[in-house]
This record gives structure tokens, sequence and C-alpha cells, in this order.
């Protein structure tokens, strides 16, 4: 199933199918990451949210649709992304709840206090966790190992507009960190990515 990743990954492969993943938000972002890691090979996912989906999510949250309005985010997303064998675990409620052991967590919300919570609880089990937001033509993604969101020295913000095709792009970067730190590969920890597309594309990383 997996030959043409295994051409690239060689016997990496075989790390992913021992890692566990929590995935917090099943929005944008959680969408793009959860179809992207879902089939690589993973022992499971835990996929937590607990909002149910609303007619102006869908053009940015494109495994759902109008007939979903109303469903839990979680589930819908779950169940539209279970299909290569990894175990998916919908969790409809909140993530201070989770008390799993995982490999990895991925911030897929666009909540400053639960990026709070996810730092907290990957300090606590000495795990890192993958940091991504959106905003405008602007994206950022970090792989948090020993830093925190004290860099951004900001108080909880509201994200005011998203263009979607900058959420597939943020999203496909950090399902590829995730799958090069899953699989064992070299990853740079604590290292920011800042994707500005205000004009041309343009991709900085720095350590943080």
């Amino acid at each position: 199933m997996f030959r043409r990743q295994i051409e690239i990954l060689g016997e990496h492969q075989k790390e992913l199918s021992q890692k566990s993943v929590l995935v917090v938000g099943a929005g944008g972002l959680g969408n793009i990451v959860m179809s992207e890691i879902g089939c690589i090979g993973l022992k499971e996912i835990y996929l937590v949210d607990f909002d149910e989906i609303e007619i102006h999510n869908i053009h940015r949250q494109f495994q759902f649709k109008e007939s979903d309005i109303g469903k839990y985010k979680a589930k819908v997303l779950a169940d539209r992304t279970h299909r290569c064998g990894t175990k998916i675990v919908p969790i409809v409620e909140k993530f201070e709840k989770f008390d799993k052991k995982v490999d990895l967590v991925i911030d897929c919300t666009d909540n400053f206090e639960v990026r709070k919570n996810i730092d907290n609880f990957a300090k606590k089990n000495n795990i890192p966790w993958l940091y991504g937001s959106v905003e405008s033509w602007i994206g950022q993604v970090c792989l948090f190992k020993e830093k925190n969101l004290d860099i951004f020295n900001l108080e909880e913000h509201k994200v005011e507009g998203v263009m979607p095709a900058m959420v597939g792009l943020v999203g496909s970067i950090q399902a590829s960190i995730a799958t090069k730190y899953l699989a064992g590969l070299e990853m740079d920890m604590d290292k920011l990515y800042y994707i500005d597309f205000t004009k041309e594309l343009k991709i900085s990383g720095f350590k943080v």
C-alpha cells in the first residue's frame, strides 16, 4: 500500500507503524493534516474536537459538505479519513480531558489558550508538539520541544480572515514535518517556519 512512500523512507516506514498521534482541532488545518497523515501508516490517531459543523466552515474544511451541518467535526472527519488501516479515534470533548500516551501532538486549533494547554501537556509528557496557524496570506509552523508560545509575546489573538489555499499549504507543511519526525528522520526542533504569500511566496526559517 505504501510502496511509493517506502521508496523514500525505506526501513523508516516501520517506525510509523508504531507511532500514535494526537490531533487537536478538526477545522481547516485538521482537515488537511488528517487527510494526509491518515494514510501514511501510523498505528493510531486521536482526533479531539467538540465543535459541530456549520455552513461557514465548508469552504475551507473540504472534507465536510452541507449535509454534515450540525454533526460533530471529529466524528465526520475521522470517518472520511479512515481509509488506510490506521486506527482513528474521534473524541468529542475538550482537549484538557485527554490522557492517552502519544508520540506527537499536532495543533490544528485557532485558540491561543488551547495551545498553551497543548504545550503544558507536551512538556509534562516529554514529547514535542507541532504548532500551525494561518491568517490571511500568512502561515506559521513550528515543531516545539524546549521552547513555547512565549516567543510570540502575544495575548489571545482572534483570527480575522483565512484564505483556504493557505490553510492547505500550512497543513501540508505540518503533515510533512510530522511524517519526518515520526519516521525518525532528522528534523529541526524549535525552528519557526514563516510562510508569506502576500506578494511572492516566501518561506523563512528562524531558530527560536
